[in-house]
């Protein structure tokens, strides 16, 4: 233990705890602009500069750790000048054009700090920013005259994703930028469209590609039958942009976000949970065939198109293993548009337009994948993430909170329990192993809670997991892997060959799509990502268990009728050309 003076206060703290950690736990706030708990707290933006007494200078509060009889000030004239004039600088590199930008919405923390420290507007208007282009893409972009060369987008991209896309770049002391390989957009640069860099950027900078203004506009063109569908980890998080904290139980919204949908213009609302469940037919079923014919294993899910982009750049070696299963939003787009438009609506595929309300970035690029059509067809026409559905109602002055709940009646807005919890690390694997084993042994498994593979933990810890089939003869190894450190590790124990695997989930995302690219921003001094991650998955439990007459994939009413009207069985010929498609390797470019 050491005790410091804190602002005139005589405290005790932990020895090793930096300024900044001591602060916070006793309540002193400290602004701050480039420091991510635990990930990049490198003093470099000075903003969280305090003045200690016997320092000439200021230090930074994030990386300067506590001494014994250390005289720490906070708020000293001093600290509050350095503040300022830091503030102005960077706002002299910075273009001002907030109406417009994603941030707009008042999540922007550097527009936050300039307001609570007077900094001005006429001391830089206007300004046009450091470098006055935009890195393009088609999962996110980076809009250069904004950024604050804070580097958390380096930080996260090299220890969240592991793609190691960005860099910072001074090499004449004059000119410093933080991009991509210069010169690339995103997508021949290695980028896997997580979109984790979008939730960290303290200003516009990084922001998903807006879909907005072409829904708009399919939404206006009387020709089209414009349809949506939303991810099970959409209604985890829906509300919070509303208000609703985080963890919200999904009956508390759920309705409120179909009526939402509905009043904005949709012609038909569905939703991807149903399709999460036809997905577990499809993956179930490819899983089983492997098995029973001597098939590649492990195999691997490709639910998530973040872990998709990653294998077929990094580890191609390894693509024999990726299921040809589409995403669920993809298969949803395939039936609906190839299937119930023309046979049940009496529409021209064509005419319909599908939008896809998700919580990841990397969907917007999925779609554009040339492998994601049928005879002209695409599945899917326009991705919008949870938060550009947020801006979207508020856009339109729609009371979410006051709304009243309004379901879906169509057979593609119903849904079991098992597609609720797709959403969470660990969802999809136990949905599968609810289907598979019934499937394989001819009974329902015991317990329908399995509890071991559930959870968040850190971003390299692997959830493990062994399902015996007493009637079958088999020990299935399962493994949960989430995030770049976790995909970067498994990767590791496969090419050790020391264990033994059968089927393995892959989520790109840190916690899954719960805490995907798309979903609304918590700054980590409020709740790290990983404690907003564990109460949206509770979320999505607590409806698998509570909200939901059944509880496995293969007793959904609607996948039955799919089945037995349109696809004749889970792996048909017909399936596979509509439900299945082909993953390659893809190339990229860096330095």
């Amino acid at each position: 233990m050491a005790k410091l003076i804190l602002n005139g206060k005589s405290i005790k703290a932990q020895n090793g705890q930096t300024i900044l950690q001591v602060a916070r736990e006793n309540g002193v706030e400290i602004p701050t602009l480039c420091f991510l708990k635990e990930m990049n707290e490198i003093g470099f933006c000075r903003v969280c500069v305090v003045e200690v007494e016997g320092e000439k200078d200021l230090v930074a509060a994030c990386d300067t750790v506590i001494k014994k009889k250390m005289v720490v000030h906070t708020d000293s004239p001093r600290v509050l000048e350095s503040r300022q004039a830091t503030l102005a600088l960077l706002a002299k590199k910075h273009r001002f054009n907030c109406w417009v930008c994603p941030r707009g919405d008042g999540s922007c923390e550097f527009y936050n700090l300039l307001k609570d420290y007077s900094v001005d507007s006429f001391q830089f208007d206007p300004a046009e920013g450091r470098h006055d282009f935009v890195v393009e893409g088609t999962g996110i972009y980076q809009d250069q005259t904004k950024c604050v060369l804070c580097k958390r987008c380096v930080s996260v991209c090299n220890n969240v994703a592991t793609a190691k896309v960005f860099k910072f770049r001074d090499e004449d002391g004059n000119n410093p930028i933080v991009s991509p390989t210069p010169g690339l957009p995103f997508d021949e640069a290695g980028c896997i469209f997580c979109g984790q860099c979008t939730k960290v950027c303290p200003t516009g900078t990084l922001a998903e590609v807006d879909h907005i203004e072409r829904v708009e506009e399919a939404i206006r063109d009387p020709k089209k039958f414009v349809m949506v569908q939303m991810a099970p980890a959409v209604r985890s998080a829906v509300g919070e942009p509303f208000g609703y904290p985080v963890g919200t139980p999904v009956k508390e919204v759920e309705g409120k976000m179909y009526e939402a949908l509905r009043l904005l213009g949709f012609d038909e609302v569905t939703d991807t949970n149903y399709a999460a469940d036809l997905t577990i037919m499809e993956e179930g079923t490819e899983f089983i065939g492997r098995v029973q014919n001597g098939g590649v294993l492990p195999l691997f899910t490709s639910c998530s198109p973040g872990w998709v982009r990653y294998i077929e750049q990094y580890r191609p070696e390894y693509l024999a293993h990726l299921s040809t299963a589409k995403s669920p939003h993809m298969m949803q787009g395939a039936v609906l548009k190839n299937f119930y438009a023309p046979k049940i609506k009496e529409i021209d595929p064509k005419d319909v337009y599908m939008v896809s309300i998700m919580p990841c970035t990397a969907k917007k690029y999925e779609i554009s994948r040339p492998e994601m059509e049928q005879d002209g067809i695409r599945d899917v026409d326009a991705v919008l993430t949870t938060r550009e559905l947020g801006r979207l109602i508020k856009k339109n002055n729609i009371d979410f909170v006051n709304l009243p709940d309004y379901k879906p009646e169509n057979k593609f807005a119903q849904y079991t329990g098992a597609a609720t919890i797709f959403g969470a690390s660990g969802g999809v694997m136990e949905a599968a192993v609810r289907t598979v084993y019934e499937v394989l042994e001819g009974e329902p498994l015991g317990s329908l809670d399995l509890t071991m593979m559930r959870g968040v933990g850190s971003e390299d810890q692997i959830k493990e997991a062994t399902l015996t089939l007493p009637k079958t003869g088999l020990d299935v190894n399962v493994a949960i892997v989430h995030g770049g450190k976790g995909i970067k590790r498994m990767f590791e124990i496969l090419d050790e060959g020391k264990k033994q695997y059968h089927f393995i989930e892959f989520m790109g995302c840190p916690g899954g799509c719960v805490n995907g690219g798309g979903q609304p921003i918590v700054k980590d001094d409020v709740m790290d990502k990983f404690e907003v991650a564990a109460l949206r998955a509770s979320a999505l439990y607590g409806s698998d268990a509570k909200d939901t007459e059944y509880r496995r994939s293969h007793l959904s009413e609607s996948v039955q009728w799919t089945y037995e009207n349109w696809f004749e069985s889970a792996g048909s010929h017909i399936a596979h050309k509509y439900l299945h498609t082909n993953y390659s390797q893809k190339k990229f470019r860096k330095e």
